[in-house]
Formats: C-alpha cells, structure tokens, sequence
C-alpha cells in the first residue's frame, strides 16, 4: 500500500514538473515573441528620413556626379596649375559624398534616382532640371574650349553650379528631418561656399 501511495506521490510530482516546463516553454516563446519584435526599431530608424531627405540625395547625386565629371576635365586640359588643383580637391571631395548618398539611399530603401511620378513638372531630359546644373550645350561648349578661355569658363560654369549645390543644401537644412543628410547639407555649403569665393578671386586676377 505504501509503495502504491509512493508512487501515485513521485507521479504527481512529475507532472507537476512537467506542468512547469510547459509554462516555461510559453513563457519563453512570449520572451521570444518580444526580443523578435525588432521590426519597430527598424521603422523607427526609417522613420528618420522624410521625403525631402530623399530628393535631396537622390538630385545631388548626378548634380555631384557632373562637378566631378567638369573636374575630370579640368585636370587634364586647364593650363592654370591654380585651377588643376582645385579640380583636384573637387573631385577628392565630392566622390566620397556621391558615395555617402548612394548608401543614404539604400538605407531608407529608396532608389537612386527619383522617379517621373515624385518629380511632377520635370522631364529631366539632362541636369538643366536641376539648380547650376550645365546643359549638354554647355558642356560642349566647355570641352570645345581651349586654353586660358577653358579655364575662365570652367571656372564660371563650377561657381554657377556650385551655387546650385548650396541652394540645394540649404533647402534640405530647411526641410529635411535626417541627421545625416543634413549634416552632409551644411558640409557641402561650406566647402562649396569657400569655393566659390576662391574661384571667384582667382577670375578677378585674370
């Protein structure tokens, strides 16, 4: 009789512990449930960026992408070593930034390049669409140049565009809501700024 009663006790305690482990695993699935709930922290990350953070990148890119490709030339064919080293600087400059924007983009799972329907009003058949940007005329204007005019049209064209950068920069420190970008905004208006201004000084002494 004690041995019935012993083992009805130890089989009691058994399920009683197994009872326990099967709280244990839902608790533990609750646990998970809780810990796998990272998706809120990723949308809050994305929520860091607002449209004008996007348009931001997404037009300074190629607007980038044409400064370095006028410093490119510059290098090569200006004959004032003042305005080869600027170039230089330019291009050093602005490839890490077009670089920075491109993976800007990717964070906040947007394309590189706006697309018709974000853009109403612009065709954007070349960067006459964007501010300082050159047109194809001007740009073959520029590489039909020779000489000291190459480097006084350069020099005139990159102010004009640079121009166009800052205002670009200074919309997006307006209204943008990224941290980053506007950072990278209030980097690109002082470099470009005192660019300018050296540019500037540089065609009042030819």
């Amino acid at each position: 009789m004690k041995k019935t009663l012993i083992g009805a006790g130890a089989a009691a305690l058994l399920a009683l512990a197994a009872g326990c482990g099967g709280n244990d695993d839902d608790m533990s699935g609750m646990d998970m449930g809780q810990s796998g709930s990272s998706a809120p922290a990723t949308s809050a990350t994305q929520a860091g960026h607002n449209d004008d953070d996007v348009a931001f990148a997404q037009m300074m890119i190629p607007h980038h992408q044409q400064a370095v490709d006028m410093a490119k030339m510059a290098v090569e064919r200006a004959t004032d070593p003042k305005v080869k080293n600027l170039a230089s600087r330019i291009q050093g400059a602005q490839d890490p930034e077009i670089q920075q924007m491109t993976n800007m983009l990717k964070t906040w799972g947007a394309p590189a390049t706006p697309t018709m329907s974000s853009m109403p009003g612009m065709d954007m058949p070349g960067m006459e669409g964007m501010e300082g940007g050159m047109s194809d005329q001007e740009m073959r204007q520029l590489e039909q140049a020779s000489g000291a005019d190459f480097d006084r049209l350069w020099m005139e064209m990159m102010i004009k565009h640079h121009q166009g950068a800052v205002d670009m920069a200074k919309d997006e420190l307006k209204n943008g809501s990224n941290a980053e970008a506007k950072a990278l905004a209030q980097q690109i208006i002082n470099a470009q700024e005192a660019e300018i201004t050296e540019m500037q000084a540089m065609l009042d002494q030819q």
